[in-house]
């Protein structure tokens, strides 16, 4: 039922990860001098982690046209097949959706300017008035109606946010201007995924004209964003230009045009940013040349906040790392310190849970002392203890991406660490065009025991993380069922500081057993060259329209 929500995860972890030029011997020695200090230091390369960035300095004034790079070109400009990078990255600023995502991470209204919930499984929009699409006509319930029946019901497994919709029972309109869904048990994750990209809305009459061309070049889009789309032209690039009838006054764009360029070699994309042949560009992983944009007069190197996470996710529910004992002890062993430092160049945050900081919105006061109960420290005494009984004479089995330094010099130290406590682990190199097999083909993770990822939430609540673990869920790889009754109590319960209780259950007793075991926090990185200003640097640039608001910056 989920199939196509795997791909979508499978387009955007499987990317090649690629931090390539550090010495694995350098690896080595940071893992022996030992790390593990706890994450809010200010680090080498300057990311303040107590102090990541929801914006940047204002613009001074407008500007007629800059260059946006992209590390891959999108595969589709269709909101509901927009779960990754690039695709979004140009989506947030074409297609708004019912809510709005902002810079500081919290909700708020959107296409809708009110959302009211009669009774816990009804949910009411009333859609501003005025609201047109870039052809002029106007935003109508019929739009709301068909942009959400294409994601939900029989239409479930077309959408990369099939997970949002699973409770979806119909929609309808109820009113000249309003439009009601109606679902078949209380869900909190589907009125908050009405603020991303699952929410966005799109012309009915332009949708059903152009069919499956929609979303492509050939097709193109229709949305009421800050943006219109100018020119996709195929394997060379995109414009977006200013959409002077746009609703949001406050966000009428300062830039007439954007044009977005795919130079996916980094080192490429980093000389075209300090040259000023591109103005700008957002890494989701810290490049290979990050200490040139950090040290570089020419461009301003921004990080904000984030709902991005490296882990090592379990891939099977039998062999030895289905045992949460071997789990727990590697993880233990594992120097997370030494990979913030080494293999993502300061640019990281170790992480004791998989859900960070970030996700916690207004309910901080009940996680943040959860969360202070986790370290990150290895304790190689702790994990020979654990395994004491265990029998560690199989191989753990950890698949790496070809072609990703990441990944490799990741799987390097957590050997060593592994070795040191009697487990044996083995990599097996799956090339980059096959990596993303292992998110939707059980047989393409046969015989492997754990795979890394690069995985992120949508929304302000580590709910949304910790719901991939539901008994049968497609993202569910190694078959983890130790928390679905407790992540199903908690997306039915609607009070906020009522579902922050029960998800404070669900993280101890994920960080327990690890089905995932968290490794690192990703910061966003922005890189904005001197012309100019303004860009939204934190992960809400994948919903909100980030690029409105940049401008000259003299």
């Amino acid at each position: 039922m989920h199939t196509t929500r795997t791909q979508r995860v499978r387009r955007s972890s499987a990317r090649a990860l690629t931090v390539a030029g550090i010495a694995v011997a350098a690896l080595a020695l940071s893992a022996c001098a030992g790390g593990g200090g706890a994450a809010g230091a200010k680090t080498g390369l300057g990311v303040d982690l107590n102090n990541l960035a929801t914006e940047t300095a204002a613009a001074k004034g407008p500007i007629d046209a800059i260059t946006w790079n992209l590390p891959y070109e999108p595969l589709s400009l269709d909101p509901m097949k927009t779960f990754n990078y690039a695709e979004n990255t140009v989506d947030a600023n074409l297609c708004d959706s019912l809510q709005r995502l902002n810079p500081d991470l919290t909700t708020g209204p959107g296409l809708a300017e009110k959302v009211d919930t009669p009774n816990d499984t009804t949910v009411v929009y009333t859609l501003r008035d005025g609201v047109k699409f870039w052809d002029g006509s106007p935003l109508t319930p019929a739009d709301v109606v068909f942009s959400i029946d294409r994601q939900s019901g029989a239409h479930n497994a077309d959408s990369y946010y099939s997970e949002y919709f699973t409770s979806v029972k119909s929609v309808e309109q109820t009113g000249a201007n309003q439009v009601t869904v109606h679902l078949s048990k209380p869900d909190a994750l589907f009125a908050q995924g009405m603020a991303t990209a699952a929410g966005a809305i799109v012309s009915k009459a332009y949708a059903t004209k152009t069919g499956e061309k929609f979303g492509t070049p050939q097709g193109g889009i229709m949305c009421t964003g800050a943006f219109k789309l100018d020119r996709w032209n195929a394997g060379k690039g995109i414009d977006i230009v200013k959409n002077d009838a746009y609703w949001d006054t406050k966000l009428t764009p300062k830039v007439g045009k954007v044009s977005f360029s795919f130079i996916a070699d980094e080192t490429t994309a980093i000389n075209a940013l300090r040259s000023g042949d591109v103005d700008g560009q957002f890494f989701y992983l810290p490049p290979t040349g990050m200490q040139q944009l950090t040290d570089g007069k020419t461009v301003q190197t921004t990080y904000g906040k984030s709902f991005v996470f490296f882990t090592l996710a379990g891939a099977s529910d039998s062999g030895p790392f289905a045992d949460p004992k071997v789990r727990q002890a590697l993880l233990d062993s594992i120097d997370r310190q030494a990979i913030s430092d080494v293999v993502f160049q300061k640019a990281a945050i170790p992480a004791p849970t998989l859900a960070g900081p970030d996700y916690w919105g207004d309910q901080k006061s009940l996680f943040d002392p959860a969360f202070k109960k986790f370290g990150t420290k290895p304790d190689p005494g702790a994990a020979k203890q654990l395994l004491a009984g265990v029998d560690t004479s199989k191989e753990i089995t950890i698949a790496i991406q070809g072609s990703s330094a990441v990944h490799e010099q990741t799987a390097n130290l957590i050997q060593a660490a592994g070795q040191a406590i009697g487990l044996k682990i083995k990599t097996k190199v799956i090339p980059v065009e096959q990596y993303g097999n292992l998110y939707y083909d059980p047989k393409a993770r046969a015989g492997l025991d754990a795979f890394f990822t690069t995985w992120y939430g949508n929304v302000t609540d580590p709910l949304d993380v910790y719901q991939v673990f539901t008994t049968g869920g497609a993202n569910n790889f190694g078959n983890y069922t130790g928390v679905n009754d407790l992540v199903q109590q908690a997306r039915s319960t609607l009070d906020p500081a009522e579902r922050a209780k029960t998800t404070v259950e669900i993280q101890a007793k994920v960080t327990k057993d690890l089905p995932w075991t968290p490794l690192t926090y990703l910061p966003t990185i922005l890189v904005q060259n001197d012309k100019i200003t303004g860009a939204v640097p934190s992960i809400a640039y994948l919903s909100y329209p980030w690029a409105a608001t940049i401008g000259s910056a003299k």
